[in-house]
């Protein structure tokens, strides 16, 4: 009887402690984020000095930053430059957070006519600009991938209230006259070409170009998460783009930055 009773005792114990340790499993668990998502330090640098951060999660490599921003949960991360590197980040974040939306926070290269470097552009749209085959007649873009079910098309549309959202404040903090809304072209690729430049803008429309913005947009569509795309330009992506990042990179990221900031605020 007393081995018996021992053992209950003991099964009693357990699972006091298991009891008193699922409330705090479960308030993570239910926690919703609001994920950011840079490629670059510089363009998240501000984000993480504004903000509370509860913890530091290391995840396939990548730094998770999560904590509360303006008073809203986050989680931050720079994810690396280029379509795998960031396919790779968000995903990473999908699967061990509970994502609400995403904001993607950079900068890029202009690319229509009318913008000029220091304007910010917001994405309605994301497309992959070196999607396709290279034949002996040159690169045939294909639209978009034929085996994804929630494809919408040979654009990726992005979510309709962060876009506008996105655009509002960043009117507020830069001005109307620099801030525009459009296409964002993706590609592997740092864009320092005219007659690339003019490429993108006669076969798709494109106000900005980067390498980050559509691979992030596929992975959110399929999580069925919303999304926002922001990008200051810091060059714009002609012969002079290396010179142009150099200089005005860093001041880019920061323009975007505040407009994230702005937006935490009215979320």
């Amino acid at each position: 009887m007393k081995r018996f009773a021992v053992i209950i005792l003991v099964l009693l114990l357990l699972l006091t402690l298991c009891a008193c340790d699922k409330p705090k499993t479960e308030e993570v668990e239910e926690t919703e984020y609001i994920g950011i998502v840079s490629a670059m330090d510089n363009e998240i640098a501000e984000l993480i000095t504004e903000a509370d951060i509860e913890r530091t999660d290391n995840i396939g490599g990548l730094k998770y930053y999560v904590g509360k921003l303006k008073g809203k949960p986050v989680v931050i991360t720079k994810c690396g430059i280029g379509k795998v590197r960031s396919t790779a980040g968000v995903t990473a974040m999908f699967n061990n957070y509970r994502i609400s939306k995403v904001i993607f926070t950079g900068i890029a290269g202009g690319v229509a006519d009318e913008t000029k470097v220091m304007d910010q552009v917001i994405a309605t749209k994301l497309v992959e600009h070196d999607y396709g085959m290279i034949t002996n007649d040159g690169f045939i873009w294909l639209s978009g991938d034929p085996g994804m079910a929630t494809d919408p098309g040979v654009y990726y549309d992005t979510d309709l209230l962060l876009t506008n959202l996105a655009y509002d404040c960043a009117v507020e903090v830069l001005g109307e006259e620099h801030v525009f809304k459009g296409v964002i072209a993706t590609g592997d690729q740092f864009i320092a070409s005219e007659d690339y430049v003019e490429r993108l803008q006669n076969d798709y429309n494109a106000y900005a170009c980067e390498m980050e913005g559509a691979s992030v947009a596929v992975i959110c569509i399929q999580y069925n998460i919303p999304f926002t795309v922001i990008r200051c330009l810091s060059d714009k992506a002609d012969g002079a783009a290396h010179d142009s990042y150099e200089n005005f990179g860093d001041i880019a990221a920061a323009n975007s930055s505040a407009i994230v900031l702005k937006m935490l605020e009215k979320i």
